[in-house]
């Protein structure tokens, strides 16, 4: 569900979120509209509001791991965990965490990629977000989802910054809950 249909609808902060996220078109090939949240990084207002409404939703929902997918589920990921009381976990590219890993391939628009977490990151049980910048087709956050569930965790949602208008009728990945701040932005919305 995005946010504006739940409860913040006419939000300022909404608006200020989508406007602060930088428009780079064909990048990174032709015809990508690519959604640069290291804008939205710069403007501190805008930054704090996003982890905000996100601590907002989950600080009541007995939620004791925050799973970041890398690079950019990392930005937002540990913040909402301090705030919410939670642990952090990175699901990293494959051979970048050392120690006993599980891995979890998946298909890409463009190919095939990989999510690794160590094991014994998480317990079995324990409730779970899983947070990223952007959702197109959901296969990184069906990974995810995966992996998790292979240690038996509690998925109880997935959570974006941005997600693809296309996905308005998918909310769900694996019956899992998908809550989205805002839609990407336009070129004719770019600075």
């Amino acid at each position: 569900m995005f946010a504006a249909e739940n409860g913040l609808k006419g939000d300022p902060r909404l608006q200020a979120i989508s406007q602060a996220i930088r428009v780079i078109p064909h990048f990174p090939k032709q015809g990508i509209m690519f959604q640069d949240i290291t804008t939205l990084l710069l403007n501190h207002k805008a930054f704090k509001d996003t982890v905000d409404i996100f601590v907002d939703r989950y600080r009541d929902m007995g939620i004791s791991v925050v799973a970041g997918i890398e690079a950019r589920g990392f930005m937002f990921g540990p913040s909402i965990a301090l705030a919410i009381g939670a642990k952090f976990i990175p699901l990293r590219k494959p051979g970048k965490l050392p120690g006993e890993v599980i891995s979890q391939a998946y298909e890409l628009e463009y190919g095939t990629d990989c999510l690794e977490m160590h094991v014994g990151a998480v317990l079995p049980g324990e409730r779970t977000v899983v947070i990223d910048d952007l959702v197109a087709t959901g296969g990184t956050l069906s990974a995810a989802i995966n992996l998790l569930e292979r240690m038996e965790a509690e998925v109880v949602e997935c959570a974006c910054v941005i997600g693809l208008s296309d996905l308005k009728g998918k909310r769900k990945l694996h019956g899992k809950p998908l809550y989205i701040l805002v839609e990407p932005r336009e070129i004719e919305d770019c600075c």
